[in-house]
């Protein structure tokens, strides 16, 4: 499990904490199952507060990617790789439908929108 934190990024760390462990459940990285580091061990090794960490996991475990065992640690949950992915198919939509309105606003063709999204995939390598 790699975890990267960015102290120039303008996300909290525990959400960067959260977004890359919540990526890497969904791209199949971890395991249904797998042991997790426990709170105090990951936020050793990131030198970060362990606040930080717990809010991290809580709010994994909340959306069900992880669960925990008192007294064994958190684990990685099964969940519907589908239904994740459906989710995310409707937040995308949300965000495209915001840019629209966006767009609309102040008067951007659909060229121009599309054309700035095809730069945006190209520069993250979609």
């Amino acid at each position: 499990m790699e975890i990267i934190i960015r102290n120039t990024a303008n996300q909290p760390i525990y959400e960067q904490i959260y977004t890359q462990l919540k990526a890497q459940i969904i791209a199949g990285a971890l395991s249904p199952g797998e042991a997790l580091p426990s709170i105090r061990a990951l936020a050793k090794d990131l030198k970060i507060s362990v606040i930080t960490t717990k809010r991290a996991y809580d709010e994994l475990e909340a959306e069900g990617f992880l669960y925990t065992v008192a007294g064994k640690g958190c684990f990685v949950a099964e969940k519907n790789l589908d239904l994740i992915r459906e989710q995310q198919l409707k937040e995308l939509e949300d965000h495209l439908a915001a840019a629209a309105g966006l767009a609309r606003s102040c008067g951007a063709t659909a060229e121009e929108l599309v054309g700035m999204l095809r730069v945006l995939l190209e520069e993250e390598n979609i």
